[in-house]
């Protein structure tokens, strides 16, 4: 069964070029041209991945982001964004929406491809069955289900997988490439810095005061560790 993927890219030359190549590359492709009526259509029939730019008409791909990532049923569908907009400030506020990549243009049509491919496989890619009690905070590794003191919290794929990777290992120290080669896997396009963004959404959705975190720590000058409080 085909991936297909929604291009949300006002640029008629950029999203034919896109399509093509995603085509080419055994994908399925719908088009759209403003972020009017996307998530409706995700809504109908959930997409594999969300390819948004950022500059769109009447909207713009972050407010995009933002709702997919508050719409239950597609909250943990993959975000990509590919923008013009290359500062390191946007990829990080990209990254804290819930975005999973950020493909800056121009771009290389074979590089795009492979970012894809990527991400695709780190969601596909199935977690070790366990269940993990933790305070509580309950993790159902099998059923990518996250509960905190009782309630289901929506998290990414993403934040899921490093989640549960520093509960499994609760009490050990990782460093961000520890945690990239073991969460994320294909590094190419990841930087450390994306570790940090991630932490940062899992506090926010895991800890009564995030900036006093009882659980996911930071180790300073080595990296991050998940402990049980006492």
């Amino acid at each position: 069964m085909k991936h297909t993927i929604f291009v949300v890219e006002d640029d008629a030359d950029i999203s034919r070029l896109v399509r093509h190549h995603l085509e080419q590359s055994g994908y399925a492709v719908r088009a759209f041209t403003s972020a009017h009526g996307v998530i409706a259509e995700a809504q109908k029939q959930p997409p594999s991945l969300f390819l948004l730019d950022v500059m769109l008409p009447g909207g713009d791909g972050m407010d995009l982001c933002r709702r997919i990532r508050e719409a239950g049923d597609l909250a943990g569908v993959p975000v990509i964004f590919l923008t013009a907009k290359t500062s390191e400030a946007d990829r990080i506020l990209g990254l804290e929406l819930g975005a999973d990549d950020y493909i800056s243009k121009p771009f290389s049509p074979r590089e795009l491809v492979a970012r894809i491919k990527a991400v695709l496989r780190r969601f596909e890619r199935p977690l070790p069955p366990s269940r993990t009690e933790i305070g509580d905070i309950e993790i159902d590794a099998g059923a990518m289900i996250l509960k905190v003191r009782g309630k289901n919290v929506a998290t990414t794929a993403t934040e899921f997988r490093l989640l549960d990777y520093l509960a499994r290992h609760a009490g050990r120290v990782f460093t961000r490439d520890q945690l990239l080669d073991a969460v994320w896997r294909d590094t190419a396009f990841v930087t450390p810095r994306s570790v940090d963004v991630y932490v940062r959404r899992i506090r926010e959705k895991i800890e009564k005061d995030p900036e006093t975190p009882r659980y996911l720590k930071t180790v300073r000058g080595a990296g991050y560790r998940f402990e049980a409080p006492k």
